[in-house]
């Protein structure tokens, strides 16, 4: 292992999640608001509790009410005036139904002249739920979207109408009350009906985009689900203003901040990768051999959110996958790293943010008898990485702005 390239790779990651945490966007979001007397605070999302705390400290008034619902293990703390409750994350649990039960209670028959401060994050789509299916039905389906492969954009367009609180409907639901939404992108291009499946946002998508994606997936859905396809979601909402403050852009050009404070010459390839997560360490790999000799230093970063198609039955993440797929591709090569990380903290449903490798990861692994080629067939990069110290944990970060991948090279 590069003990240079791994001790630079992890301050890169860790100095570009410091630099999206929320809290000085919320403060700045909160000074573009004019409040009411009569302010109500929802946080959902997995930086809903950071984002939360930060607005209780800056707020110059009480709030008649508050609710976080985030991930578990991502309450850090007491919030004074606000109820803290976590659930369950990516797939929708009691918790999720619960807590969801409890933000439409404290918003039931709002006034005019009242206010919503909706402080939304990526996970909201699972931690946010009033489902109109029975939950088993829905935590069925979301588990057939997380394994075929489905992208963010896909899973959401069918989340949305399972649902009575996605794709505009809690807007609806608050209505006359004013909704300020403040909102931490976690999807490429801030799309504000897809991120959480845009509980605020009027709904752009169709019901046949949506039966499409039943077919494309040959996904299994009830004749009462397949009903709820069919019925429309909001096209307009007339009750929300909506303010995006961090996003997938601010991580990497932090990251790019971070390298060239390090001595690196920062490229920032792209802040929309997306595609199967093993193709995208292969090619960032690739890119990272091609450098040519005698350039110096160079960091070349990209920012997205890949996918994992599930054919086996391991433990791992999109990041985690990223890493293990391009230490196949770099196998020998001297002076080249990557580290691929999700700026929550957590990638897929494991402990790590994700996974880092060099020239020298393959043949570690192979001493221990692990094939490449056999752990990404079963979906098991955690386990394989863990076996060799390349797994990077972070911990909740109290931010979610995707995922960063950043390659390190030194060509001098």
């Amino acid at each position: 292992m590069n003990e240079v390239l791994r001790r630079d790779a992890e301050a890169v990651v860790r100095s570009a999640i410091d630099a999206v945490r929320p809290d000085a966007a919320v403060r700045r979001a909160l000074t573009r608001i004019s409040l009411t007397e009569d302010l109500y605070l929802a946080a959902v999302g997995k930086a809903g509790w950071q984002m939360a705390s930060a607005a209780v400290r800056y707020l110059d008034r009480p709030l008649r009410r508050g609710i976080v619902l985030t991930k578990y293990g991502h309450v850090m703390g007491e919030i004074p005036g606000v109820i803290c409750r976590e659930a369950g994350h990516p797939v929708p649990d009691e918790g999720s139904f619960r807590g969801t039960r409890e933000i439409l209670e404290m918003t039931r028959g709002l006034k005019a002249e009242d206010m919503v401060l909706f402080l939304l994050s990526g996970g909201g789509s699972a931690l946010f739920e009033e489902p109109l299916i029975p939950p088993e039905e829905l935590q069925d389906v979301t588990n057939q979207l997380l394994a075929c492969g489905a992208d963010i954009v896909e899973m959401n367009t069918i989340r949305k109408r399972l649902s009575a609180v996605k794709g505009g409907r809690f807007a609806r639901w608050c209505a006359p009350a004013r909704v300020e939404a403040v909102i931490l992108s976690d999807i490429v291009g801030d799309p504000l009906d897809m991120i959480a499946s845009g509980p605020a946002a009027a709904d752009p998508s169709t019901c046949a985009q949506a039966r499409e994606i039943v077919r494309k997936y040959r996904l299994r859905l009830s004749p009462a689900a397949l009903e709820c396809l069919d019925r429309e979601t909001p096209k307009t909402v007339e009750n929300v203003h909506t303010q995006v403050i961090g996003s997938v852009r601010e991580l990497c050009r932090a990251a790019a901040a971070k390298c060239e404070a390090l001595g690196y010459r920062p490229q920032i390839l792209t802040d929309r990768l997306d595609g199967e997560a093993r193709e995208a360490g292969t090619m960032l790999a690739r890119k990272a051999k091609e450098v040519p000799p005698g350039t110096g230093r160079t960091a070349l970063i990209a920012g997205g959110e890949t996918v994992v198609h599930l054919t086996g039955s391991g433990l791992g993440g999109r990041n985690q996958e990223i890493a293990l797929a391009a230490a196949e591709e770099l196998r020998g090569v001297r002076n080249a790293a990557l580290i691929s990380v999700g700026s929550d903290g957590t990638d897929g449903p494991t402990d790590a943010a994700g996974g880092y490798a060099d020239g020298g990861t393959f043949d570690a692994l192979l001493r221990r008898g692990i094939r490449i080629a056999d752990v990404l067939r079963n979906n098991d990069a955690y386990h394989a990485l863990n076996a060799v110290d390349c797994l990077i944990r972070t911990g909740p970060t109290g931010t979610n702005v995707n995922d960063v991948t950043v390659a390190l090279i030194d060509r001098g």
